[in-house]
């Protein structure tokens, strides 16, 4: 067994290294990076199909204390993002706490001790006083529950798990979903394949992306005028705010759903030329329902003569083909599985077994009493327990604004537990409470409890009916992570 350490941060994603950042930053230098790949990056090492690229412009898409003047796009393509995690890594000092290849199978608390001890699939355990979750979500590819899905004669492979010694050129390929990562995929592989067949249960709101390369004048500018990142920051988080928080979590005060309809409906007239094609591209929810799409091309491919759309549900696979409603198609070569990732399921939310004070299992607790966590960083029973993207954590804003907001949260309590000496650090039940009664009581002004969103499919949607998004602005959740009272938790 390694020697124990004060803090393990489980993941070395955006989450981890700002997690990392964080520690580092507020003099805790007592912590290891734990992460099963062999790099950095989280879902941007994992990731590399044809058309990666982050959806929110790159100027919000990254640490506002490490700003990158130099993306080459408003959108940064997915290797510039993995480059950027090992600048941050090697610029905050992070890569002697680093252990990669390390896959955490567990976690249990050690109420004499006040420790977690967490067993790994090498055998060599780790002892932390503290652990920082930061394995994300969107990190376990989920297999669509198609019978024969398995047993497909060809190639096949997820789009989370990319080959790239899969050749396409010229081959007859089947692609199973439209969500986010078939909305990048399909447009650059169409070119390539010979035939492209995507299966389609649910339409997605595909809306314009403003993107393009960054002219070499304004990288310039952001280089050297005094002022030019923050003004461009400024905007870009505007836009964000506005497309997602506020017209998500407000929609029954401000209407953006709605107009952003009407952008989306323009967009796929003016993308798709057959109206029986623009018909089956066409949602049946609103907007904001579940996770949208963006991009330029994704919609008019289904203009060329070598992609065609298919919206009868999927019965079999067998063989080389895949067995519709309507009747056989195929055959296909390749087989692409766009499914998207586990989310709110058995397995995902803990990503391994974690059992706190008095035995408590935290997958057991969800299960009966809802997700919670005080913040989306913290639930009662689980001392010296943290979370980056703890149920009710994140508000739908950029990812790295909740990467630093529940940092200075987690921060803060680290450094009041040194202040008194504390080796036991919990949330308590009532502040919990608390929290959870605050964000359902705010659900009713939601775009998800709106009454059109049963049709949408989406992963925002927990076993309970709940949508665990902060129903919350950005600005109040800086607020609150940086001024929430301590005694909101016990110290021991």
């Amino acid at each position: 067994m390694t020697a124990p350490v004060d803090v393990a941060i489980i993941g070395a994603g955006f989450s981890g290294i700002g997690a990392g950042a964080a520690l580092r930053r507020a003099g805790i230098d007592d912590f290891v990076l734990v992460e099963e790949g062999d790099g950095v990056g989280g879902a941007w090492f994992w990731n590399r199909y044809p058309g990666l690229q982050v959806d929110i412009p790159s100027f919000s898409y990254q640490f506002s204390y490490r700003q990158r003047p130099d993306w080459s796009r408003v959108y940064a393509p997915g290797d510039e993002l993995r480059a950027y995690a090992e600048d941050c890594v090697d610029h905050f000092g992070l890569r002697s706490r680093l252990r990669l290849q390390t896959t955490v199978t567990g976690a249990e608390w050690d109420e004499d001790a006040h420790r977690w001890h967490l067993p790994t699939a090498s055998g060599e355990p780790i002892t932390a006083r503290h652990v920082v979750g930061a394995t994300g979500v969107l990190t376990k590819p989920k297999p669509p529950d198609i019978p024969g899905v398995d047993a497909f004669a060809g190639t096949t492979m997820h789009t989370a798990r990319w080959d790239d010694g899969v050749e396409l050129r010229g081959k007859r390929v089947a692609l199973i979903g439209t969500g986010a990562s078939a909305v990048q995929v399909v447009p650059s592989i169409a070119p390539l394949v010979d035939q492209l067949t995507v299966f389609q249960r649910t339409p997605i709101w595909c809306m314009p992306k403003m993107d393009g390369p960054m002219p070499r004048a304004v990288r310039g500018a952001l280089r050297r005028v005094p002022g030019a990142q923050q003004v461009a920051r400024f905007l870009s988080q505007a836009f964000v705010e506005l497309t997602f928080p506020v017209s998500a979590h407000y929609a029954s005060v401000v209407p953006m759903a709605k107009w952003g309809r009407a952008v989306g409906l323009k967009h796929l007239r003016d993308q798709v030329h057959d109206p029986v094609t623009r018909d089956k591209l066409t949602p049946r929810y609103d907007l904001g329902c579940k996770r949208p799409g963006f991009s330029n091309d994704y919609l008019r491919t289904f203009n060329r003569e070598n992609v065609a759309l298919e919206t009868a549900p999927i019965t079999e696979i067998a063989g080389h083909t895949v067995r519709t409603a309507d009747g056989d198609r195929g055959p296909f070569d390749v087989l692409i599985l766009a499914t998207g990732f586990k989310v709110f399921e058995p397995g995902n939310m803990p990503p391994y077994p974690v059992r706190g004070a008095a035995g408590r299992d935290l997958e057991a607790f969800w299960t009966e009493h809802r997700f919670q966590a005080y913040q989306g960083v913290s639930v009662p029973g689980f001392p010296n327990l943290f979370m980056i993207l703890g149920p009710y954590g994140f508000n739908g804003a950029s990812y790295f604004t909740l990467i630093e907001n529940q940092s200075r949260h987690i921060v803060r309590c680290l450094q009041r537990a040194r202040q008194l000496g504390a080796t036991r650090v919990e949330v308590t039940e009532a502040a919990n409470d608390r929290y959870l009664r605050q964000m359902l009581g705010r659900r009713h002004r939601q775009i998800f409890f709106q009454g059109s969103c049963s049709t949408s499919n989406s992963y925002y949607f927990d076993v309970h009916g709940d949508v665990p998004f902060r129903a919350s602005t950005t600005p109040e959740v800086m607020w609150r992570s940086a001024r929430f009272p301590l005694s909101d938790y016990a110290f021991a």
